[in-house]
């Protein structure tokens, strides 16, 4: 079930915006946050959930209104603002835009457990102690916790419920305990469930936006953090038909770099943009001879082609990070000259 605007978090909601604004605008605001903000908003995009629309909308709105605000107050500070505000919005509305402009959020515990479906929790919980699952289910969400609890065996609920009401402070050692263990068991499942809304592909394409230096010390940090993410990422940034992006003296490097049968299983498959542009860069002889190879090479694997043309991505990003070869992006750093 999809969670409303209140139960979400600033940083979820910054994410959840810069989804809605798209890769190229979203590059332009990577340029003004700092490398630990852009991390972290990077990991939260790629756990981003399917979005209801109004649920966008309304954080669109929101982004608007304390933008407003913020312009009201360098006008004529905080007291001007909530005037103008108050004649715009009501002054109900008007004290909740300047409440979201001035509080600062703090992070409950097994926050990270909010962001998965009550389903994947249970999965993880269910044969745990009573006492550990009345702890995690006391720091969910009601309605999240109510599905786990309704799905857990009707001879636990009860006493689970009660362990819920009794519970009283429980040391801040504890609960962190539980929480890494909790997070650890779950955080390779997270990284299986990108929807169409967020998502890996969402980073990829907002990191295709931005300037080299800045991919790079994005993805850097990453690696350090969540390798597993950032490998993933790295495969989806350049794809075997992205060549076409390529100058003709990359393409010729590229060329006279790779292996042969592995360049001959890649063009098998691919785009007749592709194969033009590959032989134009190759001497008339050798075209043919290419030519003539795939030709009698006959059916392949599917499985051959995809992993000759990662070998081939993988020298092609190598080229690119010894300064060999330049790959085309955004940011206005990257100049073919």
């Amino acid at each position: 079930m999809a969670r409303k605007v209140g139960q979400l978090t600033g940083r979820q909601k910054a994410a959840i915006l810069l989804i809605s604004l798209g890769p190229d605008v979203s590059a332009q605001i990577y340029k003004y946050l700092t490398e630990e903000e852009i991390e972290k908003l990077s990991l939260e995009i790629s756990s981003v959930k399917k979005v209801d629309s109004d649920v966008k909308e309304e954080i669109i709105s929101q982004f608007h209104q304390i933008v407003q605000a913020q312009n009201y107050i360098s006008q004529g500070g905080i007291g001007y603002a909530k005037t103008v505000l108050e004649k715009a919005f009501g002054k109900q509305e008007a004290s909740n835009i300047i409440n979201r402009l001035t509080s600062s959020l703090q992070v409950r515990p097994f926050d990270f457990a909010r962001k998965a479906e009550p389903q994947q929790l249970l999965n993880f919980i269910q044969n745990e102690h009573p006492q550990t699952i009345a702890l995690v289910l006391s720091y969910l969400d009601a309605e999240q916790a109510g599905q786990i609890l309704s799905e857990l065996p009707q001879e636990m609920q009860a006493n689970i419920a009660k362990r819920i009401a009794t519970m009283d402070s429980t040391s801040p050692e504890i609960i962190s305990e539980v929480e890494n263990i909790l997070e650890r068991n779950i955080s390779s499942s997270f990284t299986d469930n990108y929807t169409q809304t967020g998502g890996i592909q969402a980073v990829v394409e907002v990191l295709n936006g931005v300037d080299r230096s800045t991919e790079r010390t994005i993805l850097d940090s990453l690696e350090i953090h969540d390798p597993e993410l950032a490998e993933e990422i790295k495969k989806r940034m350049f794809v075997f038909e992205d060549i076409v992006i390529l100058d003709n003296r990359a393409i010729q490097r590229v060329i006279r770099e790779v292996n042969n049968e592995d360049l001959q299983l890649a063009l098998k498959v691919s785009s007749e943009e592709v194969k033009e542009l590959v032989f134009k860069n190759m001497s008339q002889r050798m075209a043919e001879t290419y030519k003539e190879e795939m030709e009698f090479m006959g059916p392949v694997r599917l499985r051959d082609v995809e992993e000759a043309q990662t070998r081939i991505v993988s020298i092609i990003r190598r080229l690119e990070e010894v300064g060999e070869i330049i790959i085309a992006r955004g940011g206005g750093d990257d100049i073919i000259v």
